[in-house]
């Protein structure tokens, strides 16, 4: 059967929940060399060898969701809050952009003290004084808060699924159903915005077969972007003592997205190279094509704190960027100088990336 397997992936046939749980329960390191070459070659086939960089800037850890692994959960008491103001973001934003980053990627807990009309003026500043793309990662809005984003600027939205199971994402989200964030979802594709979407690799209760489905989830909506990273434990939360996701199961998770989803961005996230010093130099050996930058300022990075011993949590924005430059080029790689748009974006406009 796991010839079979490997020969649809070799032909780009679909893949089956079936064929997908299969492959995760085999260990067989050799077949997973195959599953790992076979993604390598789509990355190259449809992004060639460039690598797109997203500048992070994390500009609050108020939260108003208690989602069981977030340090940044509501209820977490030992929390440190900061919330960056408005022309503080855009300025920062605009100093990323000076440094050739054409993607900005605006990210923060649910936090209701950003109104709409904030983040628009927020997002109109950044496009009237910097030439750069922008992700918003701001959590599950309303339709028309959505609308307005897009309307004021904003390319991109980024809202990870998390996991497809909805007995396990219940588990883990007391206040949210998979329901609502799979709305949320359909209303960003149907608005016209570049999608981001993914999930988490071993988390508490999670099966190979929970894992098929966040794998059949992608290939079913083909998002623009997918962020695969692990689960890594934080000590303050519920799930303290939980054992983390690995960057076995991270990288298989990682491949299988890729191959499912030819010609998404799929980035080597620094989840991945949080838990293996080399996690997103191997993502990128496995389909990954972009890797994120942080530039939030030093004194609010340190309590951005998800998930702890967080990747270059002590570097600035510049000497991270030039870190990140050189990992990409030690790799055989090059950086790309576009704003790395979807695509399926670019097939519909004309423009490049």
């Amino acid at each position: 059967m796991l010839d079979k397997i490997i020969k649809d992936i070799k032909d780009a046939k679909t893949l089956t929940h079936e064929n997908i749980t299969a492959l995760l329960d085999s260990p067989d390191e050799t077949l997973w060399a195959q599953v790992f070459e076979r993604a390598d070659d789509i990355r190259k086939k449809n992004f060639g060898d460039a690598v797109h960089l997203r500048g992070l800037l994390e500009f609050s850890n108020y939260c108003k969701r208690n989602c069981l692994y977030c340090g940044l959960r509501k209820d977490n008491k030992t929390q440190y809050r900061y919330r960056m103001p408005p022309d503080e973001i855009v300025e920062n934003a605009v100093q990323i952009a000076s440094f050739g980053i054409k993607t900005i990627v605006l990210q923060s807990g649910e936090d209701p003290y950003y109104t709409t009309d904030i983040i628009c003026n927020i997002l109109r500043d950044i496009k009237k004084n910097a030439d750069t793309a922008i992700t918003l990662s701001i959590g599950e809005k309303t339709r028309d808060e959505y609308k307005a984003f897009f309307d004021a600027g904003a390319d991109r939205y980024l809202i990870r699924h998390e996991t497809a199971s909805p007995s396990l994402y219940a588990s883990l989200h007391p206040d949210s159903t998979l329901k609502e964030r799979l709305n949320c979802i359909d209303d960003l594709f149907s608005i016209g915005f570049q999608v981001g979407i993914g999930c988490m690799v071993g988390l508490p209760g999670q099966t190979h077969s929970d894992m098929a489905a966040d794998i059949l989830l992608l290939q079913e909506k083909q998002p623009d972007m997918i962020g695969m990273g692990p689960f890594i434990c934080n000590q303050d939360t519920p799930l303290q003592g939980a054992l983390s996701g690995t960057i076995e199961q991270t990288l298989k998770m990682t491949a299988l997205a890729r191959i499912v989803c030819p010609r998404s961005h799929l980035p080597a996230t620094t989840a991945t190279g949080s838990i293996d010093r080399f996690g997103r130099e191997k993502a990128l050996a496995v389909g990954a094509n972009v890797v994120m930058p942080n530039f939030t300022p030093l004194n609010y990075r340190m309590h951005y704190t998800i998930y702890p011993n967080k990747r270059c949590i002590t570097e600035d924005g510049y000497k991270c960027n030039t870190c990140i430059r050189k990992m990409i080029e030690n790799e055989g790689r090059t950086v790309a100088t576009g704003y790395g748009h979807s695509l399926r974006f670019e097939s519909s406009t004309g423009q490049t990336s």
